[in-house]
């Protein structure tokens, strides 16, 4: 697993997320040339991609409910990912919106991250109360954004 290493330093760690990163931006970048305009998928086509999981997101394993998923490329559309159903699995809006376009290392050590930070926010650990208020103070303004109704005092 790529994101099995162990850092014994922050900088080290830092200097491999930003290289990652960088691979990301540029393999986003590059791909924007060879990209092929999207194409919605008829309904046939979408019952046939949501099959494939049994009505599950593919990402969270969370039970998909009517019509509230995307079909999600498995080959990125920016790395060149053909739009078909072939190339596509279901996933929750939520689940494909934050996985982006990170390759598998990437999203391993943002998941291993996100695990551990869930944990240290849990035990009221004081850098999970920071990083916790952080996150709640910008999850805040996002839904503001997008003019959330689900803001929880």
């Amino acid at each position: 697993m790529p994101a099995d290493r162990v850092f014994v330093n922050v900088e080290v760690f830092a200097a491999m997320l930003r290289e990652l990163h960088r691979r990301r931006k540029h393999r986003v970048v590059s791909g924007r040339i060879k990209r092929k305009p999207r194409v919605a998928l008829r309904l046939r086509e979408r019952n046939e991609v949501l099959a494939k999981t049994g009505g599950k997101c593919h990402i969270c394993g969370g039970l998909i409910e009517e019509d509230d998923w995307q079909a999600d490329h498995v080959l990125a559309h920016s790395a060149g990912g053909e739009h078909s159903p072939d190339n596509y699995l279901p996933a929750h809006d939520l689940c494909n919106n934050y996985r982006w376009h990170y390759e598998a290392e990437e999203f391993q050590w943002i998941l291993k991250l996100g695990v551990w930070l869930r944990t240290q926010i849990e035990h009221e650990k004081v850098i999970g109360r920071s990083a916790g208020q952080l996150f709640c103070n910008h999850d805040r303004k996002r839904a503001k954004r997008r003019r959330s109704p689900l803001i929880a005092d």
